[in-house]
């Protein structure tokens, strides 16, 4: 009996840190990611250094955002999740973050739409896309999938 005991306890002291991360998922938000690890930070650090005329918004992951969600891709676990200028300008500055469990690696895709754009026009028609940290097709793909996640994105 205390062997088997022993044994679950020993599973549940390994398997608490990707339980703490689980249980984590929808707590974190993109705005926060800096502040809470320094690994989160240095990683975006290394993103954003060699990019050209980027807001400071997005250099600091500043402004408002949504719970995170975790979201496989090609086998490696993420968190993702948007990040606004802010909630006004929302449909026209916007930045989908991802960084990996591991906190080896981030990517993110901002999207920005003309100001001023009729309420009858489609943003994805008019809106601009780059791409942060170097993600390959898969990463793209499973970035602009999350912005299609959003009602307002037609």
């Amino acid at each position: 009996m205390s062997v088997s005991f022993k044994s679950l306890a020993a599973a549940l002291l390994l398997g608490g840190s990707a339980m703490v991360m689980a249980a984590n998922d929808g707590q974190t938000r993109a705005n926060e990611l800096l502040s809470a690890d320094p690994q989160y930070r240095e990683t975006w650090q290394d993103v954003v250094e060699k990019e050209e005329r980027l807001p400071d918004w997005v250099m600091n992951l500043s402004g408002d955002a949504e719970q995170m969600t975790a979201v496989e891709e090609d086998g490696d676990q993420f968190l993702v999740g948007p990040l606004c200028e802010s909630q006004a300008k929302c449909l026209n500055n916007r930045l989908i973050v991802a960084v990996s469990f591991d906190k080896k690696h981030a990517y993110a895709m901002l999207v920005e739409v003309p100001a001023g754009l009729p309420a009858d026009k489609s943003p994805t028609r008019h809106a601009t896309y780059r791409f942060l940290g170097k993600p390959d097709q898969g990463m793209q793909e499973m970035l602009m999938e999350q912005l299609k996640k959003d009602p307002n994105w037609y």
